[in-house]
C-alpha cells in the first residue's frame, strides 16, 4: 500500500475512533476498528508522523497524503487528550459517589502522579508476562471449581510476593465475549495484574458457553464459581467474607446479575445452600437490560436477533420471564451490594444508555453506594490491554476497592455500619454523573 493509501486508511480509522458509527450490523465492525485505534493512539500518532516525515524527506512528495497525515495527527492527539481526561473523570466519580473524604479511607490519598498519564507502562501494550513477573505476581493455572464441565470449570489465582498467608481481600474476574466466547487468560489483566502486586488474590474463571450450554449455564456457574472461592479461598492467603466480583460485556451482565441475586436458589440447582454474596461489585460496559425494558432499540434488536436464538435458546414472546429474570436492571432491590460501574461514552456494542438506566435504578432503590464513571472517548472494551484509558481505570478501582476494603475491615473491627451504607428520604432520586 502506498503512502497515500496508508494516510487515507488511517484518517478514516482515527475519524471512525472520534465519532463512531453505531447500528446493529455497524456497530461491530466500528467497534473493532475505534477501541484498537483509540487506545493505541500514541502508537498509531508516532507510526503516522514517521510515515510523513520520511515521505516529506523524499523526491516526490504527494500534498494529499501529507495533508491526510496531518489530519490523522490532529485527530489522534485528539483521542490522546480524552485518554487522559479518564483519570479526572473517574476520580470525580469516586468523588461524587462516596463523598469528598474518601480518600482518607486510603493508605495514602492519590498524589498528582497516581492520576498523571504512566507513559512508560503502555509503550509495548502488550508485554503481560514481563509485566507480571516484575511485579511478583505468580499464576497457579486450571483450579477445578467444577470438575463436572472440564475446562469451562476451571479458574486460575494470582498472588505475589506480597499476599498474606491469609485474610487478604479477593477480587473474581469474570470474562466476557458475547457469552459465546473467552478464556479465562484473555481479560482482566491489567487490574488483577495490579491488585496482586498490591497483596490481594484475584481469580479468573471459565463458565460454560453457548449455544453448547443455553442460559442460565452461564450464571450457574458464576455462582458456583462464588462458592467455590467462599470455601476454598482461605487456602490461598483469601479472606472468604470479603469477595468483590468484575468483568465486562457479558462478564459485566454476569457480574451485576451474581450480584443482585445473591442465594437466588433459582440460579444455584444443586447448591442452594451455598453462600454466594458479595461484598461489591464492578462491572465494565456491562449488558443489562436483556428484556428490553428500556425501549432502546438496539437493545430489542440485540435481545430478538441474538439472545433469544443463541443463547437463551427460547423468544421473548414464548418465555419473558427468563429475559427479565436475566436482566439485571430489574433485579436491583435496596439490599443490593455497593456498585462501581464503568462505561464507555462512545460503546457502539452496548449502548451506554444501559448503564445510565441501571445506574439510575440503582440510586433510586439500593441503600448502599453508587458509583459510575462514564469515560469520555471510549469503546467497548476499553481495559483489554494497558493504554492510557486502561491505566487511568485501573487506578481509580484501586482507590475504590482500597476505599472499600479498608472501610470494611474498619467496620467489621468496631461493630458499625458496612461500607457504603446510606439512607436517604423516601422518594429521592440520585442522577448517574456523566463523568
Amino acid at each position: 500500500m502506498g503512502f497515500v493509501g496508508r494516510q487515507l486508511l488511517t484518517a478514516a480509522l482515527t475519524a471512525n475512533a472520534i465519532r463512531p458509527l453505531s447500528g446493529f450490523r455497524t456497530g461491530i465492525p466500528a467497534f473493532f476498528a475505534g477501541w484498537l485505534t483509540g487506545e493505541l493512539a500514541p502508537h498509531l500518532l508516532g507510526l503516522t508522523v514517521a510515515d510523513a516525515a520520511l515521505h516529506a524527506t523524499g523526491r516526490r512528495r504527494d500534498t494529499r497524503g501529507l495533508a491526510l497525515a496531518g489530519a490523522s495527527a490532529a485527530g489522534l492527539a485528539y483521542l490522546i487528550r480524552q485518554s487522559r481526561q479518564v483519570g479526572a473523570a473517574a476520580e470525580e466519580a469516586l468523588t461524587e459517589g462516596l463523598g469528598i473524604d474518601y480518600a482518607e479511607q486510603l493508605d495514602a490519598a492519590p498524589t498528582p502522579a497516581d492520576l498523571a498519564t504512566p507513559w512508560r507502562s503502555i509503550a509495548n501494550p502488550f508485554a503481560y508476562g514481563r509485566a507480571r513477573r516484575r511485579a511478583g505476581v505468580q499464576v497457579l493455572r486450571d483450579v477445578a471449581y467444577d470438575a463436572a464441565h472440564g475446562k469451562r470449570g476451571l479458574l486460575d489465582i494470582y498472588t505475589s510476593t506480597l499476599t498474606p498467608a491469609s485474610g487478604a481481600p479477593v477480587l473474581l474476574q469474570v470474562h466476557g465475549g458475547a457469552w459465546t466466547i473467552g478464556e479465562k487468560e484473555q481479560q482482566g489483566l491489567p487490574l488483577m495484574q495490579h491488585l496482586a502486586a498490591k497483596g490481594w488474590v484475584c481469580v479468573a474463571i471459565n463458565y460454560r458457553l453457548a449455544p453448547r450450554s443455553p442460559w442460565p449455564a452461564q450464571i450457574v456457574d458464576v455462582k458456583a464459581a462464588i462458592a467455590w472461592v467462599r470455601a476454598n479461598i482461605a487456602e490461598y492467603g483469601g479472606d472468604p467474607d470479603y469477595v468483590v466480583i468484575t468483568g465486562g460485556s457479558a462478564g459485566g451482565h454476569l457480574t451485576a446479575l451474581a450480584a443482585l441475586t445473591a442465594n437466588d436458589p433459582a440460579f444455584q440447582p444443586g447448591f442452594e445452600d451455598a453462600d454466594t454474596t458479595v461484598q461489591a461489585a464492578v462491572p465494565h460496559y456491562g449488558v443489562y437490560d436483556l428484556a428490553g425494558a428500556t425501549g432502546i432499540p438496539r437493545v430489542l434488536q440485540t435481545r430478538d436477533r441474538f439472545l433469544a436464538p443463541k443463547v437463551m435458546q427460547t423468544s421473548f414472546a414464548d418465555s419473558p420471564e427468563v429475559f427479565e429474570a436475566a436482566s439485571p436492571l430489574l433485579r436491583v432491590t435496596e439490599d443490593a451490594p455497593d456498585f462501581f460501574v464503568l462505561h464507555g461514552a462512545s460503546d457502539t456494542l452496548v449502548d451506554v444508555r444501559q448503564a445510565r438506566a441501571f445506574v439510575a435504578r440503582l440510586r433510586e432503590t439500593s441503600r448502599r453506594s453508587v458509583v459510575y464513571a462514564e469515560l469520555p472517548g471510549a469503546q467497548h472494551a476499553f481495559d483489554l490491554f494497558p493504554s492510557i484509558r486502561s491505566a487511568h481505570v485501573v487506578r481509580a478501582i484501586d482507590r475504590y476497592l482500597h476505599w472499600h476494603w479498608n472501610t470494611h475491615r474498619a467496620s467489621r473491627g468496631s461493630g458499625t455500619a458496612e461500607p457504603g451504607l446510606r439512607h436517604r428520604p423516601a422518594g429521592s432520586q440520585a442522577q448517574p454523573s456523566r463523568g
